[in-house]
């Protein structure tokens, strides 16, 4: 991925750019300083994504924004800001804009966003591959086939913001491994056996194992947050937004998805209480009423 930076703090500027060299999530082709700077050199040089604070002089991300989808830009924008309020929220979803990244900046976050939008970036990319390539061929008829467990999966996950993420996988491989052993709905085994049964998928000594099955657990608590970080932006931009209204009651508790939406409105922090089980559970019922 190509990636040009717009922010009139130098600091801020080397910091992404030092993220994103020493974490190989792409090249950084160029910076400014402002949005009137930045403007001639993005339409030039069309990178995919242009990384962009919102609070700037002369020119502020909103409109700096509006000036290159004027002027024929076709990549993308990741907004840089330091306050998150639902008006800005709404009006940078308004323009097209999908992922924030929150100052001060922070390593993890920026590469988890940058990994994701990349992901997500060449999903996009390829699926116009393929649409362009049918075009090309007289197709007389469609047999619509059965969705495979797996892809009923990542269609919730999709839904979710989260197919993209590490911990994705780890989330399949438990609802396939349950589904194996053929558990009823209610009650599931005890995660711990559930994702040793997933660490044997890959690991074949008890030390490996056990290290693989906490390796697991983080990972599927960091995903299963980001859902929740997801649903909380979709909440506070749109209350009556369909995945909002459909994910939030079924898979995690309301008031955790509040209060995330609380702290993410008044101080950008996104902490909650991360109830891995209930996602597991709810996951897996769901997936029985679709396969069955």
């Amino acid at each position: 991925m190509r990636y040009f930076i717009v922010d009139d703090d130098r600091a801020s500027r080397a910091m992404l750019s030092a993220i994103i060299n020493d974490c190989e999530l792409g090249t950084v082709i160029g910076e400014a300083k402002d949005g009137l700077e930045a403007i001639p050199q993005v339409l030039l040089m069309q990178p995919e994504f242009v990384l962009i604070d919102l609070l700037m002089p002369n020119l502020d991300g909103i409109e700096t924004i509006e000036r290159l989808l004027q002027g024929g830009f076709k990549g993308h924008f990741i907004m840089l800001s330091q306050v998150v309020n639902k008006e800005m929220v709404a009006e940078s979803y308004a323009k097209g804009i999908e992922f924030f990244i929150h100052k001060p900046i922070n390593k993890v976050e920026v590469k988890m966003v940058l990994q994701r939008t990349a992901e997500q970036y060449r999903l996009k990319n390829s699926l116009q591959a393929i649409r362009q390539s049918l075009n090309n061929f007289e197709v007389p008829e469609i047999k619509h086939t059965q969705k495979t467990t797996r892809e009923h999966i990542q269609t919730i996950l999709n839904d979710m913001g989260i197919v993209a993420e590490i911990g994705s996988e780890d989330i399949i491989n438990i609802i396939e491994q349950l589904l194996i052993e053929k558990h009823k709905i209610a009650p599931l085994p005890p995660l711990k056996e559930v994702y040793e049964r997933v660490a044997m998928l890959t690991k074949t000594t008890p030390d490996d194992i056990a290290k693989e099955i906490k390796a697991i657990e983080q990972r599927v608590r960091r995903t299963i947050l980001a859902a929740m970080i997801n649903l909380a932006n979709l909440g506070i931009v749109d209350y009556t937004n369909a995945e909002f209204e459909y994910y939030t009651p079924r898979y995690f508790d309301l008031t955790d998805i509040r209060f995330l939406m609380q702290q993410i409105e008044k101080s950008g922090q996104r902490k909650a209480r991360v109830n891995i089980k209930k996602f597991i559970q709810v996951l897996y019922s769901e997936i029985i009423s679709k396969v069955d």
